[in-house]
């Protein structure tokens, strides 16, 4: 465990972080002002521009709900882009809005809440935006003593030893009531780890131990969490570059982060540019491959691979001598830089997809040897059953997108790696679907035997829904879709509770 006076000491890095450089607009990345625009690929995207605390009971099924699916599936993301006219210029930068769709049998209910971060409510009261935020050049209009106070919240969720918690990867995690959704404050795993980022992106092995990371200047803080939520270790170590880290994987052996050459131009930000105007993608120099013992998390090797972007893991596994397995999913950093969802949510239509596709990697730790090998599949939000994370697997599920554009069209897959086969259920024209959670099947054991739970939007219904997929049957499309009367903003993650 690291001492008191050290935490301190790595923790004040986040205090001189971009977050409080004085922005200043005119730049693509300021705030836009102007009509939302009527293109009807567009119009997902409305629930981020007048989303609010929600409440529906006695939702419309269509099909049967599985008898044993019986629990809360919950979902996070950017709820609310706009205030006073005043519209945000990443899809990033949206506070938190936490969603619960609760399955009670044949009856369905839906929840809606934002996560009333210190940033929130200041806004809120003050009925404008005031901070910076990451993908926005906003003058900081309030003092800014760390990261926390640009704490949207808004990314992940995760519930570990009966606690909810709404998750950033830049800061605190927030608690939340499992069943209201009202926030209940930032969680402090220990006193010396007050205000230190932990990520978005936590991963759980089959015994129920919760590990997770946060990233900042240069910095990788580690935890270890019990089943019951109690933080067993931590530990702060150095990275070999100060990269973008956003997801990891677990091995029954390792941790493995790859950091892509995206780097701070601090130049950018005396410019006055945002987080994400102020990167620079470094082609010249590879991906950075850290493989961490878990034994003692010290940092085993640091490989190179071909340089790309990367957003999300599916799962890894090691064989217990020099092999580990892992994949992810390669997307442009061309497109995330030049702001691709800007001109979207400045009203304009789409541009075209940049490829983003999978990527299936070996990393043999003797031969110190990475290869690489791709699947053409436009997808993201990989997921696997939860019963193999971290150990050898057969299947991961995404949803796809079909088409040149956004909202031409989704599919959610299954993909079998051990047979390379796909399996598809595609929805056709005019629907978005997000991730596809694997709920395993009460009193089965066998992988993928279980039920795909997510959500999505039907733009020819303009409304929200929940669709249930019997995971070994992705083919004959969902047994049941659960219909909101209303939009519910589109989100990044989520995490399925059976009832207790």
């Amino acid at each position: 465990m690291l001492n008191r006076r050290q935490w301190l000491v790595a923790g004040g890095l986040t205090l001189g972080s971009p977050f409080g450089a004085h922005a200043a607009l005119g730049h693509p990345d300021a705030l836009y002002t102007g009509p939302f625009g009527t293109e009807p690929a567009l119009q997902p995207l409305r629930g981020w521009v007048d989303a609010q605390d929600r409440l529906a009971e006695g939702l419309r099924v269509e099909g049967r709900l599985p008898a044993a699916l019986r629990g809360t599936l919950y979902r996070n993301g950017p709820g609310l882009l706009e205030r006073a006219g005043q519209r945000y210029a990443h899809w990033f930068d949206g506070d938190g809005l936490v969603q619960a769709w609760h399955f009670e049998g044949a009856a369905v209910r839906h929840t809606a809440r934002f996560v009333r971060t210190r940033k929130f409510e200041l806004e809120h009261e003050a009925g404008a935006f005031l901070l910076p935020a990451f993908g926005t050049a906003i003058p900081a209009r309030r003092p800014l003593r760390s990261s926390d106070d640009v704490n949207t919240a808004n990314t992940g969720v995760i519930l570990q030893g009966g606690r909810l918690y709404a998750l950033w990867e830049g800061g605190s995690a927030h608690e939340l009531d499992p069943e209201t959704l009202h926030t209940r404050g930032r969680k402090v795993w220990a006193p010396e780890l007050t205000g230190m980022p932990f990520s978005a992106h936590p991963k759980r092995e089959p015994d129920g131990t919760l590990w997770n990371f946060g990233a900042f200047m240069g910095k990788l803080a580690l935890y270890q969490i019990g089943p019951h939520g109690a933080l067993v270790r931590s530990r702060v170590l150095d990275l070999p570059v100060a990269a973008m880290v956003h997801d990891f994987v677990l091995t029954e052996r390792f941790l493995v982060f790859v950091l892509p050459p995206l780097e701070l131009d601090p130049q950018g930000l005396r410019e006055g540019r945002s987080l994400v105007g102020a990167m620079r993608w470094r082609a010249e120099q590879p991906n950075r491959i850290v493989v961490i013992d878990k034994s003692d998390l010290s940092v085993r090797t640091v490989l190179e691979a071909p340089p790309e972007l990367l957003f999300h893991f599916g799962n890894a596994w090691d064989d217990g001598d020099a092999l580990i397995r892992l994949d992810y999913v390669s997307t442009d950093h061309q497109r995330f830089l030049s702001g691709g969802f800007n001109s979207m949510l400045h009203g304009h239509r789409s541009e075209p997809f940049s490829p983003s596709n999978p990527r299936l990697v070996q990393i043999d730790l003797r031969k110190r040897r990475v290869t690489l090998a791709s699947r053409l599949e436009q997808v993201e939000f990989p997921q696997v059953d939860p019963r193999v994370v971290g150990r050898a697997y057969r299947y991961v599920f995404y949803p796809e997108a079909r088409g040149r554009r956004w909202g031409e069209g989704a599919a959610v897959l299954r993909v079998d790696l051990q047979r390379d086969r796909t399996e598809r259920f595609d929805f056709g024209p005019g629907v978005i679907v997000e991730e596809q959670l694997l709920v395993p099947k009460p009193g089965r054991s066998r992988e993928g035997q279980g039920w795909l739970v997510g959500t999505g939007f039907d733009s020819r219904r303009q409304r929200s829904f929940c669709t249930v997929f019997d995971a070994e049957a992705v083919s004959a499309g969902p047994v049941a879709t659960v219909w909101l009367p209303y939009w519910a903003p589109l989100g990044f993650h989520g995490h399925f509770q059976f009832a207790a």
